[in-house]
C-alpha cells in the first residue's frame, strides 16, 4: 500500500527550525490534555528545547508513550475516540468532568508544534494501538508555518491522506477537521496563510467526501473578513480562547456521532 508520505525537509539543522508552535512547557503530562493559561511563548529557551527535540525524538513518540501503555483496550461497548493534532488539540481539554465532553471515553493525543510529519510518524502507536473506533484529525496549519523546514500543500495533503487512510485499513472510522483560520502566524509573521489555509481546507473536504470519511468544519463558523481569527475567539490569532472551543465542540461532536453510525 503507497502511504504517499513525504518528509519534506527531515535532515535539520540547528536553527533551521521555522519556530512554530513550541511545546507548552510539559503543561500537559498526563496526556488528557488541559488547556494552557496562555497561548505558547515563543522565548529563546522554548525554541531551543523546540529544536533539540526535533533532534531527539522527531516524532514526539515519548510525549505519550507511556500514557498509551498504561491505556487498558477499550471495554465491550466502549466508544473510544482519539483527538490526533498540534496545540490546538493539546491545549483542549477534552476529559474529564470540566473538559468539553465530560463522561465521554476520549483520548487527547495532541502534541504542541507538529507538523503532519511528525505526526504521522507516531500515529500507530498514538493512535492506532489505543483501538478507537473514531479518529479526530486536525492538523496542518504549522506546516504552513513552516516549523519543520518548508513544505508544499500537497506534502500536506498526502500525510492527512495517509494518516487518515492508515485509520480506516486498521477498522477506525475518521473525521477529518478543517485547520483553524489564521491571518498571521506570530512566531512567523509575514507568511499570509490565510489563503492557504483555505486552499489546504477545501482539499481536505473534498478529499473526505471522495473516501466517505466525515468532515468537520471549524473554519466556515469561526472566521473573520480577513481569514483569521477573531479576537474575541483568540488572542493570538491562532489558538482558540474557551470561547473557541465552546464552537468547535457541538461541531466536532456531531462529527464523531455521525462517524460511529456508519
Amino acid at each position: 500500500m503507497k502511504l504517499g508520505l513525504r518528509v519534506g525537509v527531515v535532515a535539520l539543522l540547528p536553527g533551521l527550525i521555522a519556530f512554530g508552535i513550541v511545546a507548552m512547557a510539559g503543561a500537559q503530562s498526563t496526556g488528557t490534555g488541559a488547556p494552557a493559561a496562555k497561548p505558547p511563548q515563543h522565548t529563546s529557551d522554548n525554541l531551543a528545547q523546540h529544536d533539540h527535540q526535533l533532534a531527539v525524538d522527531f516524532g514526539g513518540l515519548e510525549r505519550y508513550k507511556a500514557a498509551d501503555a498504561a491505556l487498558a483496550p477499550p471495554a465491550a461497548g466502549e466508544k473510544r475516540v482519539v483527538f490526533m493534532g498540534d496545540s490546538i488539540t493539546d491545549g483542549w481539554k477534552i476529559a474529564g468532568p470540566d473538559g468539553s465532553f465530560p463522561g465521554k471515553p476520549y483520548v487527547n493525543r495532541g502534541i504542541s508544534g507538529q507538523t503532519t510529519t511528525q505526526m504521522l510518524v507516531r500515529f500507530r502507536q498514538d493512535v492506532i494501538d489505543l483501538e478507537p473506533g473514531v479518529v479526530v484529525i486536525l492538523a496542518g496549519t504549522n506546516d504552513i508555518a513552516g516549523n519543520t523546514g518548508p513544505m508544499t500543500l500537497e506534502q500536506t495533503e498526502e500525510n492527512l491522506a495517509s494518516m487518515a487512510d492508515l485509520a480506516a485499513a486498521n477498522g477506525i472510522q475518521v473525521v477529518l477537521c478543517s485547520i483553524l483560520p489564521a491571518f498571521d502566524y506570530p512566531w512567523r509573521p509575514g507568511l499570509e496563510p490565510a489563503p492557504k489555509i483555505a486552499t489546504l481546507n477545501q482539499w481536505t473536504k473534498d478529499y473526505a467526501a471522495r473516501k466517505g470519511y466525515i468532515y468537520v468544519d471549524y473554519y466556515a463558523a469561526m472566521k473573520d473578513d480577513r481569514g483569521g481569527l477573531p479576537p474575541a475567539l483568540s488572542e493570538d490569532g491562532v489558538h482558540p480562547l474557551p470561547a473557541g472551543y465552546a464552537i468547535m465542540a457541538p461541531l466536532v461532536e456531531a462529527g464523531i456521532e455521525q462517524a460511529l453510525k456508519k
